[in-house]
């Protein structure tokens, strides 16, 4: 089992929300809560559904060290 603590966290979620945004461009709605766009919207992130998912994808990149 792992476990994640303090910055892990945040970034776990920024990672859930990135493939939630994915699934919403590709036509996937949630039903009753926010959806993925709204809920980064309000975490500051500014931008279309694809500027944001270009910054979400930056920023896992970055986290992982990774080029593209």
């Amino acid at each position: 089992m792992t476990v994640l603590t303090g910055t892990q966290i945040d970034m776990a979620q920024l990672l859930t929300l990135r493939a939630m945004l994915k699934l919403e461009m590709k036509g996937m709605k949630r039903s009753r809560a926010p959806s993925a766009y709204s809920m980064l919207k309000q975490m500051g992130y500014k931008g279309t559904r694809e500027q944001i998912l270009e910054q979400l994808d930056a920023a896992r990149n970055e986290l992982l060290g990774e080029k593209v």
